[in-house]
């Protein structure tokens, strides 16, 4: 029987990524207690990287889409932390660089293409606190990176 989350996943249309190998020397999640840290995760499609800056390359629109790839790069991360994703009792943090142009201000706006994210599969559980910062550059060009903390059982 499928769960909970996997049938809204699937109800969504929404298929998780492999969860992605770290590309240096850290672990791509860390659980302590109730608490799972979730290494930032970048934008990445099927295609490969989603790259270029915001307010110069990508619009705002682009930025969010890229943002929902990093999400659910989150989201896979925590299925292989915990083997399920309905032992996420709560999305409890996300933290977003935004890689901007001097002059763009709409990281918030960015980010919530994970935040939506979040909230399409936990309902209120995927509500979270949030930061969403501007970034001169990030590793590989990339156009967003967001980390995460999860409440689990």
């Amino acid at each position: 029987m499928a769960s909970d989350i996997a049938a809204r996943l699937n109800a969504l249309n929404i298929t998780l990524p492999e969860a992605p190998m770290p590309a240096a020397n850290y672990v791509p999640f860390v659980r302590t207690g109730n608490l799972l840290f979730v290494s930032g995760q970048i934008s990445a499609g099927p295609d490969g990287l989603i790259t270029g800056k915001l307010g110069t390359d990508l619009s705002v629109e682009e930025g969010a889409a890229a943002a929902r790839r990093c999400g659910l790069a989150l989201l896979a991360q925590a299925r292989a932390a915990t083997g399920d994703l309905d032992k996420v009792k709560r999305v409890v943090k996300l933290v977003g660089f935004v890689n901007s142009a001097p002059d763009f201000t709409d990281q918030p706006k960015v980010v919530n293409g994970c935040s939506d994210l979040m909230v399409e599969v936990f309902g209120d559980a995927g509500r979270h606190a949030r930061s969403a910062v501007s970034a001169g550059a990030l590793p590989m060009g990339v156009a967003v990176e967001i980390e995460a903390i999860f409440e689990v059982e």
